[in-house]
């Protein structure tokens, strides 16, 4: 979510970060109820629509891909149709690094600002453990030889820098004044 804000602010496209959606829906059903799920799905969907028959130049979407999960790539795929249905283009970009720092990035201000269901430190920890011992959430050969793929270990690179990355690599257009 910090790379994607830092890539709308170089590029005016619009962030839409997943928890967005998340975070709205939890407020009527718990995670994972069949009508939760829905709700998530048919929003993000809408969202995609309207963006892609709108004058919009695009958006930016963040989400955690379980890569062993098949629904996962029908789902993120259903959503690139949307853009490649009206013209447009979509690209991948992979963000990469290891737990202890995902962990410590879980924490920190900006991110629990923007989502509010971060804000149990606990509870939003033990959720990324699960589901790093539960999915793969790093693609392997998914995307090799891609020309809209990018993936970034940003480890150790400010958010910034891996924006700039994806800017340059992408030829994406920039705001006046970046």
């Amino acid at each position: 979510m910090t790379v994607g804000h830092e890539l709308a602010r170089r590029t005016g496209l619009r962030l839409f970060h997943n928890h967005a959606t998340i975070d709205l829906a939890l407020r009527f059903f718990d995670f994972g109820e069949p009508a939760y799920q829905r709700l998530v799905s048919e929003f993000r969907k809408r969202i995609f629509e309207e963006v892609a028959s709108s004058d919009a130049p695009g958006l930016i979407f963040t989400y955690v891909w379980a890569f062993d999960d098949p629904s996962d790539a029908a789902f993120v795929e259903s959503l690139s149709k949307i853009f490649r249905s009206q013209g447009g283009s979509v690209f991948y970009v992979e963000l990469e690094a290891p737990q202890s720092v995902r962990l410590h990035r879980n924490g920190t201000p900006f991110r629990l600002a923007e989502k509010p269901t971060k804000r149990d430190l606990e509870t939003s920890r033990a959720q990324l453990l699960q589901d790093d011992a539960k999915y793969r959430l790093n693609s392997l050969q998914e995307f090799q030889g891609r020309a809209d793929y990018l993936r970034i270990d940003n480890t150790d690179l400010e958010p910034g820098l891996a924006a700039e990355q994806i800017i340059d690599t992408f030829g994406l257009r920039r705001e006046s004044g970046f």
